[in-house]
């Protein structure tokens, strides 16, 4: 990501199951020209949907959030009143709950029969959701590009695809393996994978180059006996995964624009891991990073793995990138655990979990400033926040300014992302897109997790009830 420079963008597919597409709040490009999304041979110009300004001028270099005026400065004072009422709503606990059963219900079955089959597919609910969207621009103002993620099925021919038109200055792509490969097969790889870390000398002939996968204290009780070797159809159908994998790369590299894998729960990462970094040694060459890994804090062994791994790429001469989050799967991951005997492979406590996320986030920024790599550093959590941008400071702003990126969901962390642009700092925001069926499960998992006093729904509420209160008193004396 380093001194990268994005031109218009060249055509991009999606293969797989989701995308993100994200664009920092900062950016000072001209605007777009006539930049659309195409689907099915209708287009939304995005210039409808985005409301653009300048960055602004007098940055201040610190992460305040404090100034509430300041902070939301560029935010008109309807769009503060509709923000306030819907996060009012989303911080409500029988409003969760409630949304939490009926997703769980026969009710979303009977919903997915009738309205879901009225509204259409992912195509359809694409000029939806752009219409919803102008109407329901909660703190879009300094949100330059609409990011999305989309969901839809693959299959064995890759003739599911969805086209897009160029979107200019698209900072990412993000695919989960999982829509370009079967779970059960990335599970059968990942067993393999943890054998041959238990046994070096066993053989997996279908292995490419790759960087180190697991540590020394990484889970590997998912595999507790020798796995089969894969038959030739699931050989063939992981050739083919990989396949779809490289002609994604291959369509990143050539619109310049850096792909990131995420990370999912831990029986198929091992795979994932593989993918992520087979693919890296082909695509990433010097400061060009095309391919970025993600990294769950949560995890007992991501400091370990994060350390491995930026040690056989600065031995081998690879830039490599890396987003870092905390991690999605808690309950999942201390259940499966808990249901073969073995110890969570999530860290005891969310303060443990704090300060693996931020001694990683030290430790890489330490890298990208001395040296190749880039960070995206996805969070919600404002300390983290704050930790980064001081020590982005102690190592002086300009040397890790171009390498480094914070993100946030669309909808969730508003004063944080103002903050940090506020800041001089890159920021995007990822939003999901997808059929309705798909999208609001997704939605309402997001604010089952953000619950409790401390979350950041409830920080970016306080904040703009402050600056509603404070236009009011401005506006009567």
């Amino acid at each position: 990501m380093a001194a990268r420079v994005f031109p218009p963008r060249k055509l991009l597919k999606s293969f797989g199951n989701c995308y993100f597409f994200s664009r920092p709040f900062n950016s000072s490009s001209s605007s777009p020209s006539s930049s659309s999304i195409s689907i099915n041979h209708s287009t939304e110009k995005l210039e409808s949907i985005i409301q653009k300004q300048p960055p602004p001028t007098n940055t201040d270099t610190s992460l305040n959030l404090h100034d509430v005026e300041k902070l939301f400065s560029s935010v008109p004072t309807t769009k503060l009143l509709r923000a306030s009422a819907n996060l009012h709503f989303a911080a409500m606990e029988s409003m969760v709950d409630f949304g939490m059963w009926v997703m769980k219900s026969k009710l979303m079955e009977i919903w997915k029969r009738t309205v879901a089959s009225q509204i259409g597919d992912t195509h359809t609910a694409f000029e939806i959701r752009a219409k919803y969207l102008r109407g329901f621009e909660i703190l879009l103002t300094w949100i330059l590009l609409l990011s999305c993620v989309i969901w839809f099925n693959y299959d064995n021919n890759m003739k599911n695809e969805l086209p897009f038109s160029p979107f200019q200055q698209v900072s990412f792509v993000i695919v989960k393996i999982s829509a370009i490969c079967p779970m059960n097969l990335l599970e059968r790889v990942s067993d393999l994978l943890r054998w041959q870390h238990k046994n070096p000398s066993f053989n997996l002939p279908w292995k490419l180059d790759t960087l180190p996968i697991l540590s020394s204290i990484s889970p590997t009780y998912h595999t507790l006996h020798r796995p089969e070797p894969l038959t030739l159809d699931e050989e063939h159908d992981f050739q083919l995964a990989h396949q779809r994998l490289l002609k994604i790369c291959q369509k990143c590299l050539e619109a310049n624009v850096p792909l990131t894998i995420d990370a999912e729960h831990t029986p198929v990462q091992p795979a994932i891991d593989y993918f992520t970094y087979s693919s890296a040694i082909m695509y990433n060459r010097d400061d060009n990073i095309i391919m970025y890994g993600t990294i769950q804090a949560y995890l007992k062994d991501a400091k370990e793995r994060l350390l491995l791994v930026t040690k056989a790429v600065e031995k081998m001469g690879i830039p490599m990138g890396f987003k870092l989050v905390r991690g999605a799967y808690m309950s999942y991951e201390r259940k499966l655990a808990s249901s073969l005997g073995f110890e969570s492979p999530i860290h005891n406590s969310i303060q443990e979990t704090h300060a693996c996320y931020n001694d990683c986030a030290s430790f890489m920024l330490d890298k990208i400033a001395n040296g190749p790599g880039a960070l995206v550093l996805a969070t919600h959590n404002v300390e983290s926040g704050k930790k980064a941008v001081a020590k982005a400071h102690d190592l002086g702003v300009k040397k890790v300014n171009q390498k480094l990126e914070f993100a946030q969901l669309y909808g969730m962390s508003e004063a944080l992302s103002f903050g940090l642009r506020n800041a001089g700092f890159q920021v995007s925001k990822y939003m999901p897109f997808g059929t309705m069926e798909i999208v609001i499960p997704y939605l309402l998992r997001r604010a089952e997790e953000n619950r409790g006093p401390l979350s950041a729904l409830t920080l970016d509420r306080q904040l703009i009830r402050k600056e509603l209160k404070r236009r009011l008193k401005a506006t009567v004396f």
